[in-house]
């Protein structure tokens, strides 16, 4: 078996394990905000193999737990937030000025903002950008624990692509 697939195929299986367990954790009173414990597993596949590889690892998470545990709507949500939040996490990271945890706080800021963005869009009610302060915080603080996660496991594994 190639090693490569294999060790995506691992980042998947944490990616649903932290995905599952981000469920069980009501964190956040308001609706759809989350600790986003799976994004760990992304945001390592992006800076150890690529953002091709990540959105492989994003896509197999959000698919499986949208079937399992949620419907529809939380599929088309997560994947709205997390194509916005990989495609500027890739950018920042490719102009290599950026920490780490800056690209995942910015990561969470523009998954809840893809989120919101698709939410206003099925329901047609853009009144819904008045909770973007509240996503904003949100997308911050738990950038910044994922991303002080993601830099040890990062330092301690000490490799890179």
């Amino acid at each position: 078996m190639n090693k490569r697939l294999a060790y995506l195929g691992l980042f998947s299986a944490v990616a649903m394990i932290l995905g599952y367990v981000d469920t069980l954790l009501p964190v956040f009173p308001v609706p759809g905000i989350k600790l986003g414990l799976a994004n760990l597993a992304v945001i390592l596949a992006l800076y150890f193999y690529g953002p091709k590889e990540a959105l492989l690892v994003s896509s197999v998470r959000i698919l499986t737990l949208g079937f399992l545990f949620g419907n529809l709507f939380s599929i088309v949500y997560s994947f709205c937030g997390a194509v916005l939040s990989l495609g500027v996490m890739t950018l920042l990271k490719k102009v290599n000025r950026f920490s780490l945890v800056t690209v995942s706080i910015a990561g969470g800021i523009s998954h809840n903002l893809g989120q919101l963005a698709a939410a206003s869009l099925i329901v047609e009610n853009f009144h819904l950008f008045y909770y973007f302060p509240v996503y904003f915080m949100a997308g911050f603080l738990t950038g910044l624990a994922i991303g002080v996660a993601a830099d040890q496991v990062k330092r301690r594994i000490g490799v890179e692509k």
